[in-house]
Order: C-alpha cells, then structure tokens, then sequence
C-alpha cells in the first residue's frame, strides 16, 4: 500500500551538499616612468598611463598624475591610481602600490591591502574607469629628493588581486583513481609466455617475450629484429649475459620496475675489485648494450650507494666503461672531496693502471672543487687536505701559487700520477 507520510520522509532524508570558494587572482604590472622631469607641467588632473594589463580577466591601467589629481593641492603633491580599463561592474579587488627604491637598499614605499584587515571587505569599483589609489601619496619635492626617483624616472610595482567566487565542484564530486596497471597486466604476457614470437637462450636456459614489445622499449632490440635478422629466425643465444641479468632485463622492460631481488639491493662496500661482478653492476652492462636509459639511471642509483673511501675508484672505472654519467659524476665529485683517503686505497692503484684517461677528468673536477672553496661553497679545499695530512708519511705538500710562477695544478698531476706514498722526494721539492 502506498503510504504518502512515508515517501515524503523519504524524499526529506535525501542530503545534498555543494561549496563556495571565494579567492583572489593574482597579478601585478611594472610601470616605469621616464623623463619625469619632462612630464611635470601637463597640468593638474592630467595623467601619463601605463599599458593596460589582465588580471582576473579585467583589462587595468596605473594612471600617474604628475601634477597631482586635485586643484586645490596646487601641484604640491603626485597621484596615483588605478583603474578598471574593461567593461565591468561591481569588481572587487585588493590592491598594493610599491615605489621601488632604486638605491639598492630595499627600503620600498608600500601601500597594500594585502597586508591588513579591510573592515568593509575587498574595494568595489562601480564600472569602466572607476579608481581607487591614492591622491597624496607624495609631496613632488620629497620625491624628487629621494631614491625613489632615479635617472629622472620613479618605478611603481602594482599587484592586484580580483576576487571571485565559484562553486568548487571538483572537491565535491571526487573519485580516487587507481594506480596504474599496465605493469602487472603486461608483466603476465611475459610470465605466461602467451603470443611470445622469439626466444632467448642463455646459459641453459630460455627467455620467450614478444618482439614487438621489446622493441618498444629498446632501440638496440629494434634494430636487431627489423633490420638485422630474418623475418621468420625465432631463436637468438646471448653469450655474454647471465640468465639472471637477462631476467631482470625482461622484467623491467615489461613492468617498468627493478626485480625484486635481494642480491641487486645488497651493500656492496666490500666487494672492490669485483665491483664488475656485482648484480648490479651487470644489469648496468645489459642496459647499456640495449640502450635503457632509465634502467641505467636505477642501476646507478643503486651502485651509488656502495661509494665509499675503498670502493669509489672501482665504481668510477665502471661507470666510465658503461657510460654511466650519473654515477661517473657523483664518483669524481667524491674522489675530489676526498682526495688524500682515497689516493691511498688500493682502488686509486688500480684507476692508474686501468683508466690512466680519467685522470684528467679528475683533475678538472679538483678544480672546480678548488673553485668552490675559494668561493666559500661546500667543497673542502683539496690543498688544506694535503696540508693535514691524513698519512702522508710525514711529507708535507707546500702549494704552488701563480704568483711564484707555477700553477699548482701541475704539482697536483703529479700527485695523481705517483700517488701520495711517495718518499723519494724531500719536502717541497720540486718534480
């Protein structure tokens, strides 16, 4: 039976719900006056005005009156307003006026309605050239004795901030979007092996993914199915790569994300010559040969964090052989902040005997850190860490300046070159 009282409590318990947001929107106009000199006399009322500007989408214009704005001040004093330059009515807005001091000192002249309480709310302007500014806000001669007023021209910044009112439908009407996909789903196209069209043979093992996804996602992969094998080959045996490694390389191809892999996270601090040998270090190589970019920078993400005062010098021949910028210079800006500790390490004999060309780079990098102290940055002076020491067998290392003729960056090469044990030579002895 149909019961009115009862649908009409229906219909009552019904809520509905909506939002106002009232805010401003911001902008602010740079009005440079030039030849002031030149503009005093048009006469009183009469202005110079600005270009007209947008703000809250309403045309506005800083009018400045050089003689003053009213006739009974008798050009004692300089006006400023601004005005609405558009079609409008009832506009509300907040407004700030700045004479900027041009002496460098920052002590600038500020009229703003920003900054304070208005007790009747924003300033309504009517209709097209309504003002609001200020009629006295300067005595001619004031100003043109001070630093408001340089090279016959004052500048006057003007913010002004509309106000509007909307109702905020985004907050009301929301729904949480899940996280992307793509990965999981794409990820079992690999897993179950579903349309797969080559495969892989590594170590006794076999990898069957999808041509056209690997191609996607490599340049190398591309150019090795479309250009450099045949159209019906399905079978391709990797020698130089471990089934693992390769693995990983399949996964994030399809994911997107690194194996979750506990040998690829594990600290490495004292592996140092089998730096190479390492998970990650392997997956760095397979991104490289297959031109990952952003698999390389995960990889160095990953390698950075083993740099340490031993293993800095391993970690910089690899991230030299694979190209590996990121982390070559995140090394290199380490080595020069430690220069001393780690010419001492086993890891700096073998950079010698290795990568002999980095040396260089790693001189540049010396001076730029040298640069940096000089210029009080963060860098610690690479002289003052010869000057303490730090087991220089007793060996002190006396700077070479341009002023006695000799660039210290040449004493340095050789302390890169022969290493810092070195005992043949008496103190500040030339090489």
């Amino acid at each position: 039976m149909y019961n009115p009282a009862a649908a009409s409590r229906s219909v009552l318990a019904s809520r509905t719900s909506s939002r106002s947001v009232t805010e401003t929107v911001n902008g602010s106009h740079k009005f440079v006056i030039k030849g002031y000199s030149l503009a005093k006399g048009i006469g009183v009322g009469k202005h110079i005005a600005s270009e007209t500007f947008t703000v809250g989408g309403y045309q506005w214009a800083i009018y400045f009156y050089p003689d003053g704005k009213n006739p009974e001040d008798n050009s004692a004093y300089v006006s400023v307003f601004i005005a609405l330059a558009s079609e409008g009515t009832d506009v509300r807005a907040l407004f700030e006026l700045t004479l900027l001091d041009q002496s460098g000192n920052g002590k600038h002249k500020v009229h703003s309605h920003f900054d304070r309480s208005l007790e009747s709310g924003p300033y309504t302007l009517k209709y097209r050239g309504s003002m609001w500014g200020y009629k006295k806000i300067f005595k001619r001669a004031q100003l043109e004795a001070s630093t408001f007023l340089k090279d016959d021209w004052p500048e006057k910044n003007r913010p002004v901030g509309v106000v509007v009112s909307s109702i905020d439908w985004s907050k009301l009407n929301t729904k949480k979007v899940p996280e992307s996909e793509i990965g999981a789903h794409s990820g079992k196209g690999l897993e179950n092996e579903e349309g797969s069209d080559v495969t892989f043979f590594l170590g006794g093992e076999s990898f069957p993914p999808h041509k056209l996804v690997l191609a996607a996602r490599s340049t190398a992969f591309e150019t090795e199915f479309f250009n450099g094998m045949e159209e019906d080959e399905q079978d391709i045996v990797v020698t130089d790569m471990e089934p693992k490694v390769f693995k990983a390389l399949l996964h994030f191809i399809y994911r997107d994300t690194l194996i979750d892999d506990e040998e690829l996270f594990v600290s490495r601090s004292s592996f140092l010559p089998s730096v190479s040998e390492s998970f990650a270090a392997k997956l760095l190589a397979a991104a490289e040969k297959y031109d990952l970019p952003r698999l390389k920078l995960m990889c160095e993400s990953v390698l950075c964090k083993d740099i340490s005062i031993d293993s800095v010098a391993y970690i910089l021949a690899l991230a030299d052989r694979y190209r590996a910028t990121e982390l070559k210079s995140v090394c290199l800006q380490f080595f020069a902040e430690n220069l001393v500790a780690v010419m001492q390490s086993d890891g700096f004999e073998y950079l010698k005997e290795n990568c002999p060309l980095l040396q260089s780079e790693l001189l540049k990098t010396v001076a730029g850190c040298e640069e940096e102290f000089s210029g009080e940055g963060k860098c610690r002076s690479v002289w003052a860490q010869f000057s303490d020491g730090g087991d220089t067998n007793d060996r002190s290392v006396r700077q070479q300046t341009w002023e006695n003729g000799v660039d210290r960056s040449q004493s340095l090469w050789v302390h890169l070159s022969d290493g810092v044990n070195n005992n043949d030579r008496s103190p500040g002895q030339e090489p």
